[in-house]
């Protein structure tokens, strides 16, 4: 019976280890299958969006950048390349020069002379230093590096017709910032009226006005969070690069699951998804009652802002810097908290599964 307990005990362990693991780093849509939203286009690549496919055949040759950086990832991209043409995928690239000139990653998908073209499934994995990379399931050369983080990329080289049928994105190393048991490690403003508490492993917020915020400051990141809104088109926010502190600052990634009629394009208040202030979402994807992940990925003067996976706003801020550390007026070059907004009496929002990956510097 004792070998029976040891073997059960390990299971159990097992079950635990993995249930943990997988709580964080969910997949970010890099393509929407509707729009060159979240890129740019770089020289004379002629981009476009058919079929739900990016796709590219004609041109002087150019590539997509994507408008976020990335440090830890794994990488995930669906493509095929016509007979007799080649592609590249670039990663962790920088836009200046040439990807061999600038500590780019990247590696090229061929398709021989009189082949019949298949989609290609190609597996990036960035750790840290080590960088490995598959096409169809065997391992692959990778160029270039040495950059820590960096844009993705789809290189059209002037030959064939180049379809990308998915890009998708799973942060590496996220570290937890909410314990899902206690608020340590988090600081209440005082003098306010919200409520906090952790309830079934979720940071729970009730009444209003209040604000709880990190006891760590961050500038560049990747950070995800788990959010539940229990009322109908409840008003919260999860804010960054504020001072620490101080009530309200910096700037906020928009909570309120609310839209115009039935067109969820035609968000209220700015929408869940939106830069409050700076720029609505595109669309509100998330709704009440029901559990959505939030990630917000800062760098530099540009924030991108996913709800389930989807690409909701993309702003760059070339404001002058606000003298009061308010988002909504200026730029705010952090480091700052993350703070979790209490934002009236019918307050009652959640958060769970809060995690970051803290960029390294450039």
């Amino acid at each position: 019976m004792r070998n029976g307990y040891r073997v059960l005990a390990v299971v159990l362990l097992a079950a635990v280890c993995l249930s943990m693991s997988a709580v964080a780093d969910e997949w970010i849509n890099l393509f929407d299958k509707e729009s060159l939203f979240g890129w740019t286009q770089i020289g004379q690549g002629n981009w476009n969006v058919a079929d739900g496919n990016l796709v590219c055949d004609t041109g002087a040759g150019g590539w997509l950048a994507s408008t976020c950086q990335f440090a830890d990832f794994e990488l995930v991209v669906k493509m095929r390349v016509e007979a007799d043409g080649s592609a590249g995928l670039a990663f962790r690239a920088g836009l200046e020069g040439h990807p061999s000139e600038n500590g780019s990653n990247w590696l090229t998908i061929a398709e021989p002379k009189g082949s019949t073209p298949d989609w290609h499934e190609i597996k990036v994995t960035a750790n840290g230093t080590n960088v490995v990379a598959t096409v169809d399931g065997k391992e692959t050369s990778v160029l270039g590096g040495g950059r820590a983080r960096g844009y993705i990329g789809i290189l059209y080289y002037r030959e064939g017709k180049v379809t990308v049928e998915s890009a998708k994105l799973r942060p590496l190393n996220m570290k937890p910032i909410f314990n899902g048991k206690d608020l340590e490690g988090w600081n209440v403003i005082p003098g306010h009226k919200s409520e906090f508490s952790v309830i079934d492993g979720a940071l729970n917020i009730k009444n209003g006005n209040g604000q709880i915020e990190t006891a760590g400051t961050y500038k560049d990141f990747f950070f995800q969070a788990d959010v539940f809104s229990n009322g109908d088109h409840l008003n919260s926010g999860i804010f960054y690069r504020g001072p620490v502190g101080i009530f309200w600052k910096g700037y906020e990634a928009q909570v309120r699951n609310q839209w115009e009629g039935e067109d969820r394009t035609k968000p209220v208040d700015f929408g869940t998804g939106g830069n409050y202030g700076n720029q609505p979402a595109r669309k509100v994807v998330s709704s009440d009652r029901e559990w959505f992940t939030y990630t917000i990925v800062c760098e530099s003067n540009h924030t991108s802002l996913w709800l389930n996976g989807y690409l909701t706003s993309d702003f760059v801020d070339v404001r002058p810097r606000s003298l009061q550390n308010q988002g909504k007026d200026g730029y705010v070059p952090g480091p700052g908290t993350i703070h979790l907004q209490g934002h009236d009496p019918t307050t009652d929002l959640s958060f769970k599964n809060i995690v970051l990956q803290e960029y390294p510097a450039k």
